[in-house]
């Protein structure tokens, strides 16, 4: 289960601490790694996929009220936008040429 979250932060040096403090938050909820891509255009939109054992502990990190607190004090400035996937396939290129 992943949750991929994209949003448009203030400033993404001052945005990255915040989010990698709030890190323990996600190892409490059951995260069990995340991805992190910015925007070509705009290094200030961020997209931020987590990923979750299960359906219940992302939508536990997902209500936690400490997850809309590190949001204000890293500087996100967009209503987040929230997309609920699960893995249906992933095909690594690269060890594949081996």
């Amino acid at each position: 289960m992943i949750i991929i979250v994209q949003h448009k932060v203030r400033d993404y040096d001052a945005w990255k601490p915040v989010f990698d403090e709030h890190g323990d938050v996600r190892r409490r909820h059951g995260a069990t790694g995340h991805e992190l891509y910015r925007g070509l255009h705009d290094p200030n939109e961020v997209t931020v996929v987590n990923h979750f054992a299960s359906r219940e502990q992302a939508e536990a990190f997902a209500a936690d009220p400490s997850l809309k607190a590190a949001m204000e004090r890293g500087g996100v400035i967009s209503e987040p936008r929230i997309t609920w996937a699960r893995e249906t396939e992933a095909v690594d290129y690269k060890a594949k040429a081996a």
